[in-house]
């Protein structure tokens, strides 16, 4: 009975993965996020009033008014007559979930359009109301 050692080559394929194509991959992607980032606001543009105050940490999936300087309201990006706040507001699904809802109004309004808004709010159903203001300086 013969037996050979197997000194010779292996003639099997080589089947180990190339990782360089994937971290090129990723870093490639990693940049475009770092660069359209910043790019990604939600809502509409106001001049927000300063405070002394915490910051939202994640917007987010967060449920925002906002009252522009043109005194037009917006939930989310969707216009909304001011006066179908409450009734837009009432068929949203994510007031209905937790009952929380965010104030985004320009410092440049008047006060009483803020609270006609904040009521219509409340009324719709937001237990828990926020006012996103802009930290101080």
């Amino acid at each position: 009975m013969a037996m050979s050692s197997g000194g010779g080559s292996q003639t099997g394929t080589l089947s180990e993965i190339n990782v360089t194509p994937l971290v090129d991959v990723m870093l490639v992607l990693l940049i475009v996020f770092m660069v359209t980032a910043p790019m990604l606001q939600t809502g509409v543009e106001v001049q927000l009033p300063e405070a002394k105050a915490k910051t939202i940490p994640d917007d987010t999936g967060l449920l925002i008014v906002t009252i522009a300087p043109d005194h037009k309201v917006y939930i989310g990006k969707l216009q909304v007559a001011p006066e179908a706040v409450e009734a837009t507001l009432k068929a949203n699904a994510k007031l209905k979930a937790d009952g929380e809802a965010y104030l985004h109004a320009d410092q440049s309004l008047p006060y009483g359009e803020i609270v006609k808004i904040m009521a219509a709010m409340q009324l719709a159903g937001a237990t828990k109301l926020g006012l996103i203001t802009d930290p101080l300086k």
